[in-house]
């Protein structure tokens, strides 16, 4: 069980003190299946990005086995084409629920497994899952459309949804620029990914149009800049720009316009994103904010319809702790989350050189 020592890194005054951390990591952990898999929560179901979400949050607290574990799971449940299924009943890999195989879900294991790398240096590691990222990142840019953008995904017999999400599309970037410096650090040239990279990141910073209108969800406001394709003061300004349409002060940030609902997940990750502009200040008022969703037990609620006052839905799901979980390690800052997150050491790819 985790101790308060191991989590004083994710000490935050106002958000988190250590035993608080500790019982939101051994909540995560409460959720895992003993052959790695962790769900939203037990019984629900588990999809790729929000279980390696929580893994990288395990890590945080340095839980580090535990999330091992997690990408052990991946790696024995890859499938030949280098993809997952969007969703497995309680993370049970022999009961898919959804047998899309959706491009960022597939692409972020690369994130997590260059957090794990940075956070315990285990080369062996590296060695083993270097080739499932390779797979995963193959089958992801096989969705790459001539505009750079992403397709969403491949149905079930195989057939590409060409229609690119603006949220995804960015964190298949981040992906993209963890998974080069994977390459870089074994010393493996991918000059085809660093392309890639660089028509993706221009497409999302210069081209929307190119991307599926969904400007009422806060993710397309913010993932640009939190995938790392919008940076310095063109952050701030994106960030800035529909303030007042997504954040209600002292609540958090609302999912969707104009509904009355604000949600944790979107909330952490839009101070990670504010964090990674150098908008500290406000990244530690929204942490705070959403300490109204954390539950007795360490977990956090989903979110909360505020014309109501009402906690909706009733579910504690592991990526929405994990997710605050890593932006606490990112303000306070933990070295591998700061680099991942952080961007600065990350590869860009070969972008052209203006919008």
């Amino acid at each position: 069980m985790t101790s308060p020592e191991r989590t004083e890194r994710l000490v935050l005054p106002g958000v988190l003190t250590a035993e608080q951390a500790r019982q939101t990591v051994a909540g995560i952990a409460a959720g895992q299946r003993e052959d790695g898999a962790i769900p939203w929560f037990r019984g629900h179901h588990l999809d790729p990005w929000d279980h390696v979400e929580a893994a990288m949050a395990l890590d945080t607290a340095g839980e580090h086995g535990r999330a091992e574990a997690a990408y052990d799971w991946l790696a024995r449940h890859q499938l030949p084409d280098g993809s997952w299924y969007a969703a497995y009943h309680d993370g049970d890999a022999a009961a898919p629920t959804d047998r899309g195989r959706e491009s960022n879900f597939c692409a972020y294991v690369a994130v997590g497994v260059w957090h794990h790398y940075l956070a315990t240096g285990d080369e062996a590691f590296v060695e083993r899952m270097w080739p499932v990222v390779v797979a995963a990142v193959e089958f992801v840019l096989e969705l790459q459309q001539p505009g750079g953008q992403i397709g969403w995904k491949r149905e079930d017999d195989g057939t590409p949804v060409n229609d690119a999400l603006l949220t995804g599309s960015s964190s298949v970037y981040h992906a993209l620029r963890c998974a080069l410096a994977l390459a870089e650090h074994r010393e493996e040239p991918q000059p085809d990914w660093e392309l890639a990279a660089g028509w993706l990141g221009h497409a999302i910073a210069c081209h929307p149009e190119r991307f599926l209108d969904k400007s009422r969800y806060s993710m397309d406001w913010y993932y640009p800049v939190l995938g790392g394709a919008v940076t310095g003061q063109a952050g701030r300004d994106r960030l800035r720009e529909r303030w007042d349409d997504f954040v209600v002060p002292g609540l958090g940030v609302r999912c969707v316009v104009p509904n009355p609902w604000v949600t944790g997940g979107e909330s952490a990750e839009l101070a990670l994103a504010l964090w990674a502009v150098g908008e500290s200040d406000r990244a530690l008022d929204v942490l705070r904010w959403i300490g109204h969703l954390r539950a007795d037990d360490g977990m956090y609620w989903t979110g909360y319809v505020f014309a109501d006052e009402a906690v909706w839905p009733l579910e504690q799901t592991t990526w929405t702790a994990g997710s605050v979980l890593l932006a606490v390690a990112a303000l306070g800052g933990d070295e591998a989350t700061v680099q991942v997150f952080g961007g600065e050491r990350l590869p860009h790819g070969l972008a052209p050189d203006c919008c």
